[in-house]
């Protein structure tokens, strides 16, 4: 039986953040609805904790196990939200999935369209009922429980209805010879699904002391920083009053220049064409900034506001505020002296509503441009400020965001998703740690512990992935030989930018090493940068070929396609006049991330899972290309040997699964210990 299948719960909003997951203690299932697909009038809306009723007697509870242990394949829209509810709740099911939602994805071929239901209906000319009655509801403030019963079953079963008409027509979609060729991706797309949501069930282990330790290590950093930077400001600007967590006044630090008029400067560069066209519209919509010494304001003689007088010469009780100092009580005057730190920002590109961008990757280019020119000054003020910004983000991103979404019972659902990025690789949220910083030395991952005493937590990397991926999807003869004698890329990279005037060390160069693979070219960069990635080019032929093969494929098709079958559209592709073509850094980047992190390291996933699943150890994370295990105590020395078989099987795990036979070895690298920061290689 294929049936159709959705769910409706309460929602608990704690810490600003709405929890929507069965393992939040007062949340509950409502109702769920399922359809036969094959017997349309097979039909059922069960509710089972409602205002209006409570399934005291289980019978309700029965029939929705009933209907799963004859279902064939369960159709679902957002499956691993609708399974882990199912699961969470009691319910067996271990059969085939079909997500409609992950279906929709893989056909809209890495474009950026909205995948709800609602939206899936309409791209597809479905009928469906808008939800604005149950919105109106949660805007109001009512819970799913408290909705009237008869409305919210109305609206599920319109639900049902939609998902199952997205289903036969996804099922017309795939058999069209234009698509018939994803249905192998499609299809582990769904066991990927499934393993993840196993995965949120299993939950991953927080140390909260160790969570209140990293916070404080964090915030003692940022206070110093901040008490540095301020200091640095002082000399830099004078007087002027700086707020460090404003982009504008940042802008004005880094680049000397105030913009003239805010709401017009970003259209400004609009029709730039050349270098001296984007340098006239700078010099003549900004003005260079000045040191300045303040002075106490005349006007309130440093009170900030003046008061007005009665004609008896007494003041009003209320005072005003000094239009003289804008109440600061003090006033500024310009030296001639140039303030802040006098870059320049090299094009239009930079250019934002606040003036320039100082984005991490613009400062990381200031900082490599700073080194080559010998500006002391410059580089200290920068590379505090970017960890200031990283340091801030972990606050907030990480510490905060594991504090908000850990249970009481200590536990962090690690939630994944597979269709918000355009490559296939996952995205995370709440909180996403697929922003982790890369390495091993991020001090947030020592939150995290095994759930029984003793246990330790497995980290399984792959070794330059997207690398060696690119080798095999190019036949670069370099990079192959490379990867087969050991070849330090690494310490190559640093060496080419080191002799090109820019002392870089080994750590410094992985941040440019594999950069070109992805669309990164060295416009922008300093003179010693650039001179890397015009080498990249030259050394690696191979891939520099391969990456206009794929620019002609998008040209002649309006899409690429990928060795597991994965297809990403390029409809707007066109020649430019320069010989180039539009969408280059995608069209570069897809497939390379696409099949490593989109088609591997969710294969492997699968595959892991399933070679753990006799045993109590789980998977409970995977970031990037790595996959973390909770290790029993007991079962230490039998994951690591299912590791180090896995290793041995890739090539032959990816040749079963998408008929690929690669000749380029890939290498899982394993670490074991206490916690996710402190392991040791395997």
């Amino acid at each position: 039986m294929r049936l159709v299948l959705d769910v409706e719960n309460t929602v608990t909003k704690r810490g600003n953040k709405k929890h929507l997951d069965p393992f939040e203690p007062t949340n509950s299932l409502v109702q769920v609805g399922f359809k036969n697909v094959d017997i349309p009038t097979e039909r059922y809306m069960l509710t089972f904790d409602h205002n209006e009723y409570k399934d005291t007697n289980g019978a309700n509870y029965k029939l929705v196990q009933q209907a799963l242990d004859e279902t064939t394949l369960l159709i679902m829209h957002n499956a691993q939200y609708d399974l882990m509810w199912l699961w969470a709740s009691g319910f067996k099911y271990d059969g085939a999935v079909w997500d409609t939602m992950l279906a929709a994805y893989i056909l809209i071929r890495g474009q950026k369209f909205p995948l709800s239901l609602e939206q899936c209906a309409i791209r597809s000319n479905l009928p469906f009922q808008k939800d604005d009655t149950l919105k109106a509801y949660f805007k109001k403030g009512y819970n799913t429980d408290e909705i009237p019963l008869d409305e919210l079953t109305y609206y599920l079963g319109c639900d049902l209805d939609t998902t199952c008409a997205l289903y036969e027509h996804q099922l017309k979609s795939y058999a069209l010879d234009e698509s018939i060729g994803m249905v192998t991706v499609r299809d582990l797309t769904f066991k990927v699904c499934q393993t993840l949501a196993r995965m949120y069930m299993s939950g991953f282990k927080v140390d909260r002391a160790a969570l209140v330790q990293v916070r404080n290590e964090f915030q003692s950093e940022k206070a110093i920083l901040e008490d540095r930077l301020h200091n640095q400001v002082k000399i830099l600007m004078g007087d002027t009053p700086v707020n460090l967590n404003s982009p504008e006044q940042m802008s004005q630090v880094i680049f000397s220049r105030k913009v003239n008029n805010k709401k017009e400067w970003a259209d400004l560069f609009e029709h730039t064409r050349t270098p001296a066209e984007y340098k006239d519209a700078v010099e003549a919509n900004s003005k260079l900034l000045r040191r300045t010494t303040a002075y106490t304001c005349k006007v309130c003689s440093g009170e900030g506001k003046t008061y007005k007088t009665k004609k008896d010469g007494s003041r009003f009780a209320k005072p005003n505020r000094c239009v003289g100092c804008d109440t600061r009580g003090y006033q500024l005057k310009e030296l001639n002296q140039l303030a802040g730190l006098g870059l320049i920002a090299p094009s239009k590109k930079w250019v934002s509503a606040n003036g320039f961008s100082t984005s991490k990757q613009n400062l990381d280019v200031l900082i490599a441009t700073a080194k080559n020119n010998n500006m002391s000054e410059a580089i200290h003020f920068l590379t505090d400020l970017k960890r200031l910004s990283a340091i801030s983000s972990y606050l907030s991103s990480f510490v905060e965001g594991i504090d908000v979404f850990t249970k009481p019972d200590n536990f962090l659902h690690v939630s994944l998703t597979q269709h918000v990025t355009s490559t296939g690789r996952f995205s995370g949220r709440n909180p996403n740690m697929q922003n982790m910083p890369r390495g091993n030395t991020f001090p947030v991952k020592r939150v995290f512990i095994s759930r029984w005493d003793g246990g330790q937590i497995l980290e399984a990397d792959f070794a330059q992935l997207e690398f060696r991926v690119a080798a095999f999807l190019s036949q670069d003869p370099v990079a192959i030989a490379e990867i087969n004698t050991g070849f330090d890329v690494h310490s190559y990279t640093a060496k080419v930018i080191t002799d090109a005037g820019q002392p870089t060390s080994r750590q410094e160069g992985k941040a440019h090493t594999f950069a070109p693979l992805f669309g990164a070219t060295g416009y922008g960069r300093s003179k010693a940068e650039e001179a890397y990635y015009i080498q990249f080019i030259e050394k690696y032929e191979g891939i520099a070929k391969w990456h206009l093969e794929l620019a002609e494929e998008a040209l002649s098709f309006e899409k690429i396609t990928t060795p597991s079958g994965r297809q990403y559209a390029f409809p707007k592709v066109v020649r430019r006049q320069n010989g180039g073509v539009s969408s280059f850094t995608m069209i570069k980047n897809y497939p390379v991330q696409g099949f490593s992190t989109g088609d591997i390291v969710p294969l492997v996933l699968v595959e892991l899972e399933e070679r753990l699943s006799k045993l109590q150890s789980c998977l409970v994370n995977t970031v990037h290309d790595s996959t973390v295990v909770d290790v029993h105590p007991n079962e230490v020395p039998y994951v690591k040997s299912i590791i180090d078989t896995l290793n041995r099987d890739l090539n032959d795990i990816i040749e079963e699964a998408y008929g690929v036979t690669m000749n380029v070895p890939l290498l899982l690298e394993a670490k074991i210990g206490p916690n996710w920061l402190d392991t040791k290689d395997v």
